[in-house]
């Protein structure tokens, strides 16, 4: 990522922030759209306390894009969780189609090809290092009855 879709990712992240919850829901309605049986994942969960992690992980991330030793350390484990709790390799692109489109409809006049190619990046990295996680979590197992 370089410094200019940095300063766009954190410009954009404070304008969505005044309306985080509308953001938060609309992710989730949007991501159930995508892909109806990702809501199974979320059957026992409490859906606002859901949408205030979401908020709080997206913050996280673009507060961390400059200590990315730090970033990529939390954003692992939370792959690794995200493996136990059934998310696969294929929800990641439902995630990123969903939440760019969610930032898309925030954002108004201010979702530019430069801000979503920015957007798409961060997301880029974040679920990189998710599925990565999520791999080796998978092989665990694996390295345990060999």
């Amino acid at each position: 990522m370089n410094p200019d879709q940095k300063k766009l990712v954190r410009e954009t992240w404070k304008q969505v922030m005044p309306i985080a919850d509308t953001i938060a829901d609309l992710f989730y309605r949007r991501l159930f759209q995508i892909d109806p049986a990702t809501r199974e994942l979320f059957r026992a969960t409490d859906m606002f306390a859901q949408r205030k992690k979401l908020l709080q992980t997206l913050g996280f991330a673009v507060s961390g894009l400059d200590n990315l030793d730090v970033l990529l350390s939390t954003v692992e484990d939370l792959g690794r969780r995200h493996a136990r709790y059934g998310v696969t390799d294929k929800h990641y692109d439902y995630v990123g189609a969903a939440l760019l489109w969610t930032l898309e409809q925030g954002l108004g006049r201010a979702w530019t090809p430069e801000v979503e190619a920015a957007w798409a990046e961060v997301y880029g990295l974040l679920s990189a290092v998710m599925r990565g996680a999520a791999e080796q979590e998978a092989m665990v197992p694996q390295r345990m009855s060999a």
